[in-house]
């Protein structure tokens, strides 16, 4: 079993280097040949996701149950070696407690049922095997993240996922906006992570180790000011990573990139490892009392401006991803309330429901050949399957009881009231988290039922298509999707209702039943809207705010405005300079040496009189010299 942590982070990694040395020998081949090359990247790909999912759910048996029960489990696995640095050594060091087990399973089993799912909505693709290598080595970085027990090993990992976002995003990148999207992905990404590398510093010089334990043991000797600047610097890389205001404005543009690739990012790896690294080190965090107040307020803003915008977007990706940037922040206000159990509980459901969520609009997508609701509805009878797994992955993302959402997003609102009491927050802070939560529950009830009912209900909206060649005639596909693409959904639609019941026995009756209360009334005030006119857009009861919704309120004009721009200008003039300055001077050199060399020529021009004058004139200026200063 001590091995096992390791085990479940190299069976991936293998999958990835095989794969990428296999990619290149199925480009440029016939149909049937690529088709032969696909099928081997995909087993190469799955059965080692597989075997380490296994290995993940082995290791969680006890300790994942343990962990919501509040029981303290000794850590299961390994120290391989250390590295000395002339400073404090790093640890090579993996491990598998409580947290790190329940993470585990859920990015092994989304990992595996994002592999399977793209056999079939990818498995024609050229880059195929390509693609299936970087998800490999995508989810092995994340295990790497949640299984390292030195602080400096999980950098590694934190920093190899956001190179394999950048691959994977940009996939397709022949289109300029998933191009685009991944560059702004990787850079905003970026950003964030040089804080948390610095934050990495202060904690480990503070602690004088980078081991996760060692760090923990160290928190209650450290002064309040090492524990705010680290926290504080922590705190920029999980904004980046976990889609935080005012560094979420990546997580929509990415989804120009495969849908399955949208499911991974936002379900199990990425998005997930913020949170995740907040809980790891919580005792750290609650021992900052500002940087809580601070990831309340980022909460608080992200969660109902999120909510607001997904409420606008005619995307249904989009929708998903706003929402995703909601749904984090809930559980960083959860967080910031003091309640790293809830926060995770509402991570793992997050995780079921969203990547449900994803892979049926993969597959609505895969159908209707649009991403905008627009171009769908009525689909309901035509993909009977996605209609009830999508419809129960709303529930969850809603909080209708029995889904599992319902328990999670119960105890996170539980922790933000018992914070108005606690004063483990500010005033002002727990009152500003609470109230967003409310609001945002009922305006999360009305986005998911607006998606819901345009893309299941109403007329359907036909997709314009080329007119057919002569003698043939438009086939339109009612079918569902390929199974490959079915059975993943069909498996996490069982977490996705279920899971609940497993981690949050207790239930705070009056919490419960305002958010669902909340809930049902922003889903009534959607239903109305539509009701009245199934053809026209729910989202029409914004009214003056629909604008500034849509547009997420231009956060990213603001960006463009004060950062875009203005650096765009500059490199013009660094281009500019370089021309005209430096250019220009090594022009000049040239044309001062060419000018210079045409005065020195006129002394050469073949006059043998001029030449024994001046040889004349010269030993008379010698001699006369000699004279005077002798």
């Amino acid at each position: 079993m001590t091995t096992f942590p390791l085990l479940a982070v190299l069976l991936p990694f293998a999958a990835a280097f095989a794969g990428l040395l296999l990619s290149r020998r199925g480009l440029n081949r016939s149909r049937p040949r690529q088709q032969a090359a696909n099928t081997r990247a995909a087993w190469i790909a799955i059965l080692p996701t597989a075997a380490s999912a296994i290995v993940a759910l082995s290791l969680a048996w006890t300790p994942g149950l343990a962990y919501f029960a509040g029981a303290a489990i000794p850590p299961t696995g390994r120290t391989y070696g250390t590295i000395v640095t002339g400073g404090i050594p790093i640890s090579l060091t993996l491990q598998a407690d409580a947290l790190s087990s329940v993470i585990g399973v859920l990015v092994t089993l989304v990992a595996l049922a994002v592999q399977v799912y793209s056999v079939g909505y990818l498995g024609d693709d050229p880059r195929y095997p390509s693609y299936s290598a970087f998800i490999s080595l995508f989810t092995s970085a994340m295990l790497l993240v949640v299984y390292a027990g030195d602080l400096l090993v999980l950098y590694v990992g934190w920093e190899i996922m956001g190179l394999c976002s950048y691959l994977l995003i940009g996939h397709w990148w022949e289109d300029r906006d998933n191009s685009r999207a991944a560059v702004k992905a990787f850079l905003v990404t970026r950003l964030g992570d040089v804080g948390f590398l610095f934050g990495i510093f202060v904690l480990g010089l503070a602690a004088g180790s980078f081991r996760i334990a060692d760090v923990l043991a160290k928190v209650p000797d450290m002064s309040t000011a090492t524990l705010v600047t680290a926290t504080m610097l922590l705190l920029a890389g999980v904004a980046g990573k976990s889609a935080q205001v005012p560094l979420h404005t990546w997580l929509p543009d990415a989804m120009a990139g495969p849908t399955p690739i949208s499911a991974l990012i936002h379900a199990a790896t990425m998005v997930a490892a913020g949170i995740f690294i907040v809980a790891r080190l919580f005792p750290a965090f609650l021992a900052a009392r500002p940087t809580l107040d601070v990831l309340a307020v980022i909460a608080a803003l992200g969660m109902l401006g999120a909510a607001l915008a997904a409420l606008a977007q005619d995307d249904l990706k989009r929708v998903l991803a706003y929402s995703t940037v909601s749904q984090l922040a809930y559980m960083a206000g959860g967080l910031a309330a003091g309640s790293d159990t809830a926060a995770v509980f509402h991570l793992v459901t997050h995780g079921a429901f969203k990547a449900l969520l994803f892979l049926c609009a993969g597959a609505v997508i895969h159908h209707v050949g649009s991403n905008l609701m627009t171009q769908m509805g009525g689909l309901r009878r035509e993909l009977p399957v996605t209609f009830v797994t999508m419809t129960i992955g709303f529930a969850a993302l809603m909080g209708i009881p029995p889904a599992s959402g319902f328990f999670s997003k119960d105890g996170v609102l539980l922790a933000m009231d018992d914070a108005l009491s606690s004063g483990g927050l500010t005033d002002a802070a727990a009152l500003l988290l609470y109230g967003c939560a409310l609001a945002t529950v009922a305006v999360t009830g009305a986005y998911a039922t607006r998606a819901w009912l345009r893309t299941f209900f109403g007329q359907a909206r036909a997709v314009a298509l080329p007119e057919p060649e002569p003698g043939t005639a438009h086939v339109v596909d009612v079918r569902e999707a390929p199974r490959t693409m079915l059975v993943p959904v069909i498996l996490l639609a069982a977490p996705a209702l279920l899971l609940g019941f497993a981690g949050e026995p207790h239930l705070d009756i009056g919490v419960a039943a305002i958010s669902v209360v909340l809930a049902a009334l922003g889903a009534g005030a959607v239903y109305a809207f539509w009701r009245l006119d199934p053809v026209s857009d729910p989202a029409r009861l914004l009214g003056p705010l629909r604008a500034p919704c849509e547009r997420a309120f231009y956060v990213d004009s603001l960006y463009a405005a004060l950062f875009t721009r203005p650096v765009l200008a500059l490199a013009r003039l660094v281009v500019r300079t370089d021309d005209v300055v430096v250019d220009g001077a090594v022009r000049g050199t040239g044309k001062s040496a060419r000018g210079l060399s045409g005065v020195l020529r006129l002394a050469q021009n073949g006059n043998v009189q001029l030449y024994v004058s001046g040889l004349l004139a010269g030993i008379l200026l010698i001699a006369v010299g000699a004279v005077v200063f002798t």
